[in-house]
């Protein structure tokens, strides 16, 4: 009898049960031998030593060790690492590829609750909602009609400018042709023909800013995307522009950010920053035109769930010997986010 694949967990076990639920494992344990009662966060020790030792693929997720020359050493069976999470960066050492093992990212299924609640955002942030609902609530019987007045708010017929063509940037475009909104992309690796595949108009950086009622950010965190939104460029947006970044919070220039919302001529709405989190009584937390989310647009509660499904199905796929959809390359890994 041929022998079954061995797999081996390396995750946090605060983010186990979400991810891997018990009718999941079930699922897992028809693949594969593992044991769910052991979770690897450190590769040290005897325990950790006698299950790499016997691992055909490591499932790991948040709060999993890094992936490195000393783990190869002591798993010559490994074959596969399959990381039931986002971006495998920190995650993975190049030396992975450099021995041919074969890694997959759960990043597609951490991409949708992204989009959405990006999209929702875009809405809210059209209809002022943030700031006129402060005012609702702030506001005295003489003025009670100030958080009211919905004058150019909605995102109807609005400009919507997308930075960075994604993985989570694409299924905002695809989500966006729901709506009756024009469509700018700025995205130097998109063609002017997959651009308009995709529903958008391929414009320049400037001209996103210049024309974008709304800018959403997908771009990843690279030297030269470093304060890519800089004080110049927040300065060529529109009055009553909104700004929305659930990337990484290095792609806009915080101090810059801070100055230009603070005249209330723009506004953000950031589930990122720069630095993360921001110190307590940082200026952009008072601010009645800026929302800050604690980094909580990707998968979370229930949504932690489609992690788990995507890495096994991603298990079914290597064990049968088909091509894997969450194949990373290796060389995506210096780019991706």
């Amino acid at each position: 009898m041929p022998r079954r694949p061995v797999a081996v967990f390396a995750i946090a076990p605060w983010a186990f049960d979400g991810v891997f639920p018990a009718d999941l494992l079930t699922r897992l344990r028809q693949l594969v031998d593992i044991d769910p009662a052991t979770t690897f966060t450190s590769f040290e020790g005897p325990a950790a030593a006698a299950a790499l030792a016997e691992a055909d693929i490591l499932l790991s997720g948040w709060g999993g060790p890094r992936i490195d020359a000393a783990v190869l050493t002591a798993a010559p069976r490994l074959r596969a690492v399959i990381h039931a999470a986002g971006t495998v960066k920190a995650r993975v050492d190049p030396v992975v590829f450099d021995n041919g093992l074969v890694v997959s990212s759960a990043a597609e299924a951490n991409a949708v609750p992204v989009a959405d609640y990006t999209v929702a955002m875009l809405v809210l942030g059209a209809k002022q909602a943030f700031s006129r609902a402060r005012r609702y609530a702030a506001a005295v019987e003489d003025a009670h009609g100030d958080w009211f007045s919905g004058e150019g708010t909605g995102l109807h017929g609005c400009t919507v400018g997308v930075i960075g063509a994604s993985r989570i940037g694409r299924l905002v475009l695809r989500r966006l042709r729901a709506f009756d909104v024009e469509v700018l992309l700025y995205d130097p690796y998109v063609s002017a023909a997959e651009a308009a595949a995709l529903g958008a108009e391929p414009v320049g950086m400037d001209d996103i800013c210049r024309r974008g009622d709304l800018v959403t950010v997908h771009a990843p965190a690279l030297p030269e995307t470093r304060h890519m939104l800089d004080a110049r460029r927040l300065g060529l947006l529109p009055d009553g522009a909104v700004v929305i970044n659930t990337a990484r919070g290095s792609l806009i220039d915080t101090e810059a950010l801070t100055a230009a919302c603070a005249t209330g001529r723009i506004s953000a709405v950031l589930d990122v920053t720069d630095p993360e989190p921001l110190p307590p009584g940082h200026p952009l937390f008072a601010l009645p035109n800026v929302l800050i989310t604690p980094h909580l647009a990707g998968a979370q509660g229930r949504e932690t769930r489609r992690l788990g499904e995507f890495a096994i199905a991603e298990v079914s796929r290597f064990v049968n010997g088909a091509p894997l959809l969450g194949r990373v390359e290796p060389e995506q890994l210096p780019y991706i986010a």
